[in-house]
């Protein structure tokens, strides 16, 4: 593994795109974005935990703001709006969250707060039509957290952590999804946080619980296993020829720990078969 980039609080949604790294710090309270150069510029200042990061048609970048439970739409000019307001549909903070080519935005609920000695119980994914309507995608989830979508859009993978699974779901013309079913269950005490696909279809997802990335086949079955040191949080492909696995890595989810500490990082690994699909 090479260190990409560090000092931060906890780092969440980590992205490629324009041959540049995005990342929140969701403890930090801010956005960022790394490019070729190595040149680390503050996107957007967030102060109620920024989260998951996808991008309309059009190019503006969306950010889930996790406490007040929106999606903020930031234009060319760095701007930040609300696009839209999700707290009508669950009580606890939304996480993270993919975006489709039409700029449909698919954002999971937490459904509980084990800080605060919630009982687990399942939650909903919320989607975000392009004008900023919400409505609910599906429900019956155990902590949906990362998601990627196939490369021709029809199908949607979310990693429930608290389910130790991927589940995958048809996305259909209106962006309603159904066919839910298992895409692979994890046995091997390993929890699905962040993940990423690539182009034959297997899920790298880190893992923070066994502190490692691990690339999932549909049948189930580990290809391949990354041992990370530390809590793995999510993970993307990108880099030459998508075939880089940026990795974040953190000691702790704890805020106040993650804010005085300040050793989250980005870690890389070169590997075999390319990033594909969303995001």
């Amino acid at each position: 593994m090479e260190k990409i980039v560090g000092g931060f609080a906890f780092v969440e949604g980590v992205r490629w795109r324009d041959d540049q790294l995005w990342f929140s710090d969701m403890h930090g309270d801010a956005v960022y974005r790394l490019d070729a150069d190595g040149e680390l510029d503050v996107v957007a200042k967030v102060p109620h935990r920024p989260s998951g990061l996808g991008w309309l048609p059009g190019g503006d970048l969306l950010i889930v703001s996790m406490a007040d439970r929106k999606v903020l739409r930031r234009n060319d000019d760095g701007e930040l709006s609300l696009h839209a307001d999700l707290s009508a549909l669950a009580q606890t903070p939304f996480n993270d969250m993919v975006v489709d080519g039409q700029g449909r935005a698919y954002v999971g609920n937490f459904g509980f707060e084990t800080a605060k000695g919630d009982t687990v119980c399942t939650s909903i994914i919320a989607r975000v039509d392009p004008d900023g309507s919400v409505c609910q995608a599906t429900d019956d989830l155990l902590f949906p957290n990362g998601m990627v979508i196939t490369p021709d859009g029809n199908t949607l993978i979310a990693a429930e952590t608290y389910g130790a699974r991927l589940t995958a779901f048809d996305i259909e013309a209106d962006g309603s999804l159904s066919g839910r079913r298992l895409f692979a269950q994890l046995m091997d005490g390993s929890v699905p946080d962040g993940i990423a696909l690539d182009d034959q279809g297997a899920v790298w997802m880190a893992s923070p619980t066994t502190k490692d990335c691990l690339r999932v086949l549909p049948s189930g079955e580990i290809a391949q296993r990354i041992d990370t040191g530390r809590q793995a949080i999510t993970c993307t492909l990108g880099g030459e020829a998508r075939k880089t696995l940026y990795i974040a890595l953190s000691d702790s989810t704890d805020r106040e720990k993650c804010r005085a500490s300040m050793n989250a990082e980005i870690v890389s690994v070169r590997v075999d078969v390319p990033g594909a699909g969303l995001p």
